[in-house]
């Protein structure tokens, strides 16, 4: 096993999400297989948006928040203020890793935070990439975290949100990565309550800690 490294962190507040995401993708296109992976750790102003294969039927009604279209994987979320969005820019080769894999190890991390702070009952759901909690007298499904990629040359771009203080409203007005009904839940509804900076740092103490012992 290789040394144990620390990826470069970067952290944006309130970022524009259009023009955070064209700095990463230059940084990705002019990367190279030694250039350091990095991770990125972003609040987001309001947005909307929409991955490749998404269909804007699920845009349930008009607001005044932008709608973006973007080239990751995916249906449509929403991004906002009082939610950690994390960008792993990774080299997948570095850590012997397939794209399944990453999205495996990527679910792995947000599930040991939210154990971490009690959330035990957190879990996957077949087929459909991010993390559930279970809510309500029926035991309802509803999302705390979603998770939306794209490989290029082996390089992984967009990546990770967790739900941590949020007006959950706009989810309202959307069926949340496709679903119909489907309900976004956050951090505080479930009692934890962190800081923007509590979540960035444990998440990537956590995620560097699982990427490093792949080397």
């Amino acid at each position: 096993m290789g040394e144990s490294r620390s990826l470069i962190r970067r952290d944006f507040r309130l970022a524009a999400y259009r023009p955070l995401i064209e700095e990463m993708l230059a940084f990705t296109r002019e990367r190279s297989a030694q250039t350091p992976d990095e991770l990125w750790c972003v609040e987001h102003t309001p947005v909307y948006t929409l991955g490749l294969q998404a269909s804007p039927k699920h845009i349930l009604s008009a607001t005044s928040i932008p709608i973006e279209h973007t080239d990751r994987g995916g249906e449509v979320t929403y991004h906002g203020p009082g939610q950690l969005v994390l960008y792993p820019l990774i080299h997948l080769k570095r850590y012997g890793l397939f794209v399944r894999e990453f999205v495996h190890l990527l679910e792995e991390a947000i599930l040991m935070l939210l154990s971490h702070h009690g959330l035990e009952n957190a879990e996957r759901w077949p087929g459909e990439p991010g993390i559930y909690m279970r809510v309500g007298p029926e035991a309802c499904r509803a999302k705390i975290a979603a998770l939306g990629l794209k490989i290029s040359r082996g390089f992984s771009t967009h990546g990770l949100a967790i739900n941590l203080s949020m007006d959950l409203g706009p989810f309202r007005h959307i069926n949340p990565c496709g679903h119909a009904g489907l309900q976004a839940i956050d951090l505080d509804t479930m009692n934890v309550h962190l800081t923007w900076e509590e979540a960035a740092d444990q998440l990537c103490q956590i995620l560097t800690t699982l990427l490093n012992a792949r080397r």
